[in-house]
């Protein structure tokens, strides 16, 4: 997902931690964080039915049947995830099932111990209105709406489940609701019904996807197919107040799928809905059907436009974000929340690709310029690693860590084994993981088959370590007829281990470039360097291919 600019990421709550950050960075340990992951029992389908009122302010009925495949033997009870929703009666296979509540989880009774293989339908029927996850509120026209936003683990609020993103499964969803509302789901439409008061709609996601990414949204707003559906069947379903700039509004929407398509591998869902409507992110990439924070499509007076486009930029990078997400986020999930960069830093990145096309090199390298300003303010509170494993807050994870130096890392690693190695790699992996989980390691893996290059440290020292490097830069000049020698000092101030990466330097002699790469061994390293005559500039890294700072180069 996007995090809203204004929003960025929950400034109370991150303060908070930053202070903490502070205080405990002396200690030597953090507690590490406990996820629920798949483990007794696994989700294999949702069948989700759904009823509202008429007013569209609660579920007046609703019925999840769950299939779920048992993976140890002997298990006695499912526990799903499930919030506060009054609960009408639980059936096993037709049958009536016991079952209690403890701490927003339920926990179903079998009524026989249940082995490895097994295979079991759970149907739970409820009602109320959901504490969160599933959102009630106006939209940009003032109606009602009511729409699903349920990352990182919202989603129990509404639909009993196992909240956690290693628990993927297909989901189907029937939907009634009063004839004026329009319904939008994950997955293909079905047939859509109607009787004298209600329609009923019907979506199946037949493609394994995350909990978090499964959504509706109910509203009285407009449908509009793109005029572009070379790559999948693309919609808008947007205000009525946006009706008239939603095609223009998202006019990269296509470019973006056709790019990804064509860059990492086939659209995986069968079909793509951009929705405006309610999320507390700046836009939310559930599976086939994103959602953008109701003002999305908001024009504002001396907003930077797309020069491709016409549109704001922000609208531009947050789509191609969101669209990125189909791929890395969905069809291949992290496997724990220590892996979310594979989701957001792939996201970040792709988006920035997707500008380096359409914009050009110099609005690509402006985007991770920023990235890369956004990582140094981050680290001056935060010495978190990337892979972080003791935050407890989980929406504390959306950090310019995930995001701006996930992004910084995938461009690094493109750097250094170059574009045909790093994006087979990309490749392998998402076709090696498509449809399911994946971990940091095996990134890894499938960017060492693909350039034949052990990439162990650089992943120990940008993923599981903190910081970047601080470079200061020194030298000293011995003339000789023909050449001056150069005894060049390149020390490296941050905290911790030293990062190893190859440093390019541009000397400036006579007016021309001369460039050098050093090759760090240690925290300093000495080099003798020999040049045409003594430099008048100096720059560490031209072409911004390192996460750096520059804390001074002087002789």
């Amino acid at each position: 997902m996007r995090i809203l600019s204004n929003h960025r990421p929950r400034n109370i709550q991150r303060a908070v931690f930053v202070a903490l950050f502070v205080v405990l960075s002396a200690l030597p340990l953090f507690a590490q964080r406990r996820e629920r992951t798949v483990e007794s029992w696994k989700p294999l389908h949702y069948d989700v039915n759904l009823s509202f009122n008429e007013q569209l302010t609660e579920i007046s009925s609703a019925r999840t049947e769950i299939s779920v495949e048992v993976l140890k033997p002997n298990v006695t009870k499912i526990d799903l995830d499930f919030g506060e929703l009054a609960i009408d009666s639980i059936q096993i296979a037709g049958a009536p099932a016991q079952f209690d509540r403890t701490n927003e989880q339920l926990n179903v009774a079998l009524p026989r111990a249940a082995n490895r293989g097994d295979k079991l339908s759970i149907a739970i029927n409820y009602h109320g209105k959901p504490k969160d996850g599933l959102i009630f509120a106006r939209d940009r026209d003032g109606k009602q709406s009511a729409t699903g936003d349920n990352w990182p683990n919202r989603v129990h609020y509404w639909i009993p489940t196992l909240d956690h993103p290693s628990a993927k499964a297909t989901v189907s969803f029937t939907i009634s609701a009063p004839q004026r509302y329009q319904v939008v789901a994950n997955g293909k439409s079905g047939a859509t019904t109607q009787n004298a008061l209600m329609s009923q709609w019907k979506f199946d996601e037949g493609k394994a996807i995350p909990p978090y990414c499964m959504i509706v949204t109910v509203n009285e707003g407009a449908v509009i197919n793109s005029p572009d559906q070379t790559i999948t069947n693309l919609i808008y379903n947007v205000p009525q107040k946006d009706r008239d700039y939603a095609v223009k509004g998202f006019s990269s929407a296509a470019p973006a799928l056709a790019f990804f398509n064509q860059t990492i591998a086939p659209y995986p869902y069968e079909k793509l809905a951009l929705i405006v409507a309610e999320t507390r992110f700046g836009g939310m990439e559930n599976s086939s059907a994103i959602v953008f924070a109701s003002n999305l499509l908001a024009l504002h007076g001396g907003e930077k436009m797309s020069a491709r486009f016409g549109i704001p930029t922000r609208i531009e990078n947050v789509v191609a974000h969101e669209i990125a997400h189909q791929w890395f986020g969905d069809s291949v999930t992290e496997t724990t929340w220590a892996d979310l960069w594979l989701s957001e830093g792939f996201a970040t990145y792709f988006a920035g690709l997707f500008l380096e096309k359409y914009e050009g090199d110099a609005a690509f390298r402006d985007y991770m310029r920023d990235a890369a300003e956004q990582v140094v303010r981050y680290s001056k509170s935060n010495k978190m690693p990337i892979h972080d494993t003791t935050t407890q807050d989980l929406m504390s994870l959306l950090n310019d860590n995930n995001y701006q130096k996930g992004a910084w890392v995938l461009h690094m690693l493109r750097k250094q084994l170059g574009d045909e190695a790093f994006f087979k790699g990309v490749r392998n992996y998402y076709n090696d993981h498509r449809e399911a989980n994946a971990t940091t390691e095996d990134l890894r893996s499938a960017l060492e088959k693909s350039s034949g290059k052990n990439l162990k440290d650089f992943f120990a020292r940008w993923i599981y370590g903190a910081g970047h490097p601080r470079y200061e830069l020194s030298w000293g000049s011995m003339e000789r007829a023909s050449t001056t020698s150069l005894f060049v000092h390149l020390n490296q101030l941050q905290d911790g281990d030293p990062f190893l990466d190859p440093v390019p330097i541009e000397f400036t002699v006579n007016g021309k470039p001369e460039r050098r790469t050093i090759y760090p061994k240690g925290k300093l390293t000495t080099e003798t360097i020999q040049l045409p005559g003594n430099p008048t500039g100096v720059k560490i890294d031209p072409d911004e291919t390192l996460l750096k700072e520059v804390v001074s180069i002087k002789p």
